[in-house]
């Protein structure tokens, strides 16, 4: 039971434990850069102009359109970002 805990999500995108917990540390630590990123943004508009967008794009790419190690084949029906985010706005 315990063990299941652990494994299930990561199974469920075709990953191990391991695997998943170098990807998830990755994704977060990406976050949190581009959340401080954003913060300083906000008091220095003149810094990081593009970095919170990029960040997102990236985000979403390495999440969205390639996150699942078992699905690597036809990736065709996910609808790609593009600058202005249009596909986050239209899955809301």
């Amino acid at each position: 039971m315990i063990k299941r805990a652990f494994t299930e999500h990561p199974a469920s995108v075709g990953e191990t434990y391991f695997q998943h917990l170098g990807m998830a540390l990755g994704f977060g630590a990406k976050m949190v850069g581009g959340g401080i990123a954003c913060l300083i943004h906000a008091i220095f508009p003149f810094l990081f102009v593009c970095t919170g967008r990029k960040t997102i794009e990236d985000l979403h790419h390495r999440m969205v359109t390639h996150r699942d190690r078992r699905c690597a084949e036809d990736r065709s029906t996910m609808p790609a970002m593009n600058r202005d985010g249009d596909a986050l706005r239209a899955a809301e």
